[in-house]
């Protein structure tokens, strides 16, 4: 059996949940470092850096791997034991197999070839914590320790196709302010009235740009509250806008644009979950669409979603697995996707 996916089974057996993922780290920092390779940690998170091996590649611009060790806890259905991992036919079963234990396999045993062989950038492999979550303590804490990353490969089940773009979230609390006032007479500014007109501009307003991949941004109304009783105009009318960008635009840009349409007070909850686009001509997406790989937009979020530089989504399995019951990856997957990994990145020009 291949090593990474010995290691994988292992790692199957230790349950690692967001922000608990101390002795699944253990494990795979004890696995690797008995192979003789330099593991680097800080917390819950482990990187390989090609530069321990071939100094030379310590001046070269970075290449960033990055699968995540942290799962979600197992659905309620689940109708096998989720830490016991068990090999049937083709087919890995167990919890985190899929999500996102496939890409964390494939992408060490590609980081483990392509640094045999010269290469024109410095490879860095990452095993981080907290993705599920979208942690403070995962991949936005070592960040700094790497260095400036010219382009990210974060690994999540995709059926090995290219997402070029990946949609970001935006919550916004706003708050639009009337005067109280007794409901059997003309007194007070009713603010469900006032909040009503801003509601009105977040369902009919349209973004210029769209997204081939993606669409437009997209932008609900979820949640509602307002007034104490019957006979009194509310004073306050609070509501929650979620907003999911398309990658063409930033979120502080979005925030200006809404600033600047509505009269509600507006704050956003985070500003960390970012949208994600890479351009059609940068090497990494001209080299996959030659190797027949497919692009596409994910709706879903990941680690993309904490950095600044183009990168691309890509890994074995299959997204609709995730989160699921009785999660399972297939072992052909691993291995095609790790020999997809080595020729979309052998020799790139970054």
């Amino acid at each position: 059996m291949n090593g990474n996916i010995s290691l994988l089974c292992e790692m199957i057996a230790i349950p690692s949940f967001s922000r608990n993922e101390g002795e699944v780290a253990d494990l795979v920092e004890a696995r690797l470092g008995g192979r003789g390779l330099k593991v680097h940690r800080k917390g819950a998170n482990l990187w390989l850096d090609s530069a321990d091996l071939n100094p030379a590649d310590t001046g070269k611009k970075v290449l960033l791997l990055n699968a995540h060790i942290d799962t979600v806890k197992p659905a309620a259905s689940y109708t096998r034991d989720p830490f016991l991992p068990v090999i049937k036919g083709d087919a890995l079963y167990g919890l985190g197999s899929n999500d996102d234990g496939g890409s964390f396999a494939a992408l060490l045993s590609a980081w483990e070839v392509l640094v045999m062989r010269p290469q024109p950038y410095r490879l860095i492999w990452t095993a981080t914590a907290e993705e599920e979550v979208c942690g403070s303590e995962g991949l936005e804490s070592i960040l700094p320790e790497l260095g400036e990353v010219t382009l990210g490969i974060f690994g999540e089940p995709t059926g090995m196709r290219m997402a070029v773009a990946e949609k970001g979230l935006l919550v916004l609390d706003c708050n639009a302010a009337g005067v109280p006032g007794h409901a059997a007479r003309e007194e007070g500014e009713n603010a469900i009235y006032k909040a009503m007109e801003d509601i009105r501009w977040f369902k009919e307003y349209r973004f210029e740009q769209e997204s081939p991949y993606l669409g437009p941004v997209k932008m609900s109304v979820t949640m509602i509250s307002a007034g104490t009783q019957h006979n009194v105009v509310p004073d306050n009318c609070g509501f929650v806008v979620d907003i999911r960008p398309n990658g063409l635009y930033t979120s502080e840009e979005i925030l200006q644009i809404v600033k600047e349409n509505v009269k509600s007070t507006v704050k956003p909850r985070s500003m960390r979950h970012k949208s994600s686009h890479i351009s059609g001509d940068n090497p990494v997406v001209m080299r996959g669409i030659s190797l027949g790989l497919e692009p596409f937009g994910s709706p879903t979020t990941s680690n993309q979603t904490l950095v600044d530089f183009p990168s691309l989504k890509i890994g074995p399995g299959e997204s609709s697995r995730s989160h699921s019951a009785d999660e399972f990856i297939l072992l052909s997957e691993i291995d095609s996707g790790a020999d997809i990994y080595v020729k979309l990145l052998d020799n790139l020009q970054i």
